[in-house]
This record gives structure tokens, C-alpha cells and sequence, in this order.
């Protein structure tokens, strides 16, 4: 994608990955738009970049994203990026009984928003001379984490979802990018300075340079081996990732 020149619209960009493409964009020189439900944190990301505007979304209300996308497309009728960022990553055990109001917040969240909130401004992003949209999977999606089951199944969706969008739309001119994020040290689930987890800086300048190019999957290196699943091997993939995790498991 071309990297400015833009108006660009994040979920969940109050915070983590999301704040960290917000303003790698808004240094660019781009008109960035974040969302958020805590207007505490939109009022922040603003005022510590004049020229940021904040919308309060509730990602998980259809009728609330249908509210903010007729409000963006008349307020920033420049509008062509839309980056699905948003997301909550609760942990559950598929062992044992699920809390099923939960899972529903997982997947109302992580998966039903940003298909709803892509399909209300489409439309719009079609009318557009370039539009892009930008899906924040996960490594989980190749790769699932047991502890975070549902969380895992959401991304596979989205990253199967996006499959079928960018097919569907190879004739338009929206292009359809996704990026895969490795374990990044953010307040997904807690900060931790975990030497495994990535820093964000260092996550977010090499999904920029991704994101530059015509690549239809943005990843780091280091998740390569993960995103080439390799096959009908798969079953003792998961199962080594999930064990290692279990002798040392991720800080909470």
C-alpha cells in the first residue's frame, strides 16, 4: 500500500499495536481517525498528537458501528484505510465448561466487528481512486494457544475471512492486506518485558515496511517456521508450541 497521502481509520487504537500503527501513520503525514470504547484513552492518544481524532466504538454493537461509519464517511469523506485492529484476548480452558458470555465478547469482538464494521464502510472505500483494508490477525491463527482457545479460533476466522475478501474484491480497487503479529510485549495481556515477546518499536517499524509493499500476509521472520504450518505434521506442531508453553508459561 502507499503509505501516505491517506485517511486512515484504527480500532482499538488507544493502546498496544493499535496506538503504535496510529502514530507510525499519523508521523507520515496521514489523517488518522482511532477508535476506542474508554474516552479517557482517546482523549490522551489526542492531545499527544494534535491533529488525531478520537470516535468512541463499541466494536461489539452492530448498531454502534453502523452510527460510526455514517458519521466517518460525511466527516472524513477522504476516507480509505480502514485498519481492524481492535481485539481482547481472555484466556479459557476447552477442557473443562466455557463461560459462554465470554466467548461470545471474544468473537463478537474479534471476529463479527471487524466484518461488520468492513462491510458498513465497503461502499465508501469502493468510491475511492486506492483504499485499503487491514485485518490484525495473529500467529495464533497458523498456530493456536490452548490457554487462549477461543481467542486463537477468532483469528484462524479472520485470516480465512480475509482470504475471501481480498478474492472477492481482486477486481475493485481496495486492496486487502493482513498482518500477523508474533507475541508482542503490549497490554494484551500484560506487559511484561518478557524477552520473548517482541518490543513494540521494533514490531511496528517492520510492519510498516511490510505493510509498503504489495505483500498480501505482513509478518516478522521470526514467526515464519509457525506460518508455514507444515501440513498433516500439524498435530505435533501444536502440540510442541502448546508444551514448551506449559514449562514456561507466559506471565499474567
Amino acid at each position: 500500500m502507499q503509505l501516505t497521502g491517506n485517511t486512515v481509520f484504527i480500532t482499538g487504537g488507544t493502546s498496544g499495536i493499535g496506538r503504535g500503527l496510529a502514530e507510525a501513520f499519523y508521523r507520515l503525514g496521514n489523517k488518522v481517525i482511532v477508535a476506542g470504547w474508554r474516552k479517557a484513552l482517546l482523549d490522551v492518544i489526542a492531545a499527544e498528537n494534535p491533529g488525531i481524532d478520537g470516535v468512541e466504538l463499541d466494536i461489539t454493537d452492530h448498531e454502534d458501528i453502523a452510527r460510526v461509519a455514517a458519521r466517518l464517511t460525511q466527516s472524513h469523506p477522504s476516507l480509505n484505510v480502514l485498519i481492524n485492529n481492535a481485539g481482547i484476548m481472555p484466556f479459557d480452558d476447552p477442557s473443562g465448561a466455557v463461560d459462554d458470555a465470554v466467548s461470545r465478547r471474544i468473537i463478537d469482538t474479534n471476529l463479527l466487528g471487524p466484518i461488520r464494521l468492513t462491510s458498513a464502510l465497503l461502499g465508501h472505500l469502493k468510491k475511492q481512486p486506492r483504499a485499503t483494508i487491514i485485518h490484525n490477525t495473529s500467529v495464533l491463527a497458523y498456530v493456536p494457544i490452548a490457554t487462549n482457545a477461543v481467542y486463537s479460533a477468532t483469528k484462524a476466522a479472520l485470516h480465512s475471512y480475509a482470504l475471501s475478501r481480498r478474492f472477492m474484491l481482486r477486481d475493485t480497487r481496495v486492496a486487502v492486506q493482513e498482518i500477523a503479529p508474533p507475541w508482542v510485549d503490549t497490554d494484551l495481556i500484560r506487559k511484561s518485558g518478557d524477552p520473548r515477546a517482541m518490543p513494540l518499536d521494533v514490531f511496528i517499524e517492520r510492519t510498516m515496511a511490510g505493510l509498503a509493499t504489495d505483500a498480501r500476509e505482513v509478518f516478522v521472520d521470526e514467526i515464519k517456521a509457525l506460518r508455514d504450518n507444515p501440513g498433516s505434521g500439524e498435530h505435533a506442531l501444536v502440540d510442541a508450541f502448546n508444551l514448551d508453553l506449559v514449562a514456561n508459561p507466559i506471565p499474567v
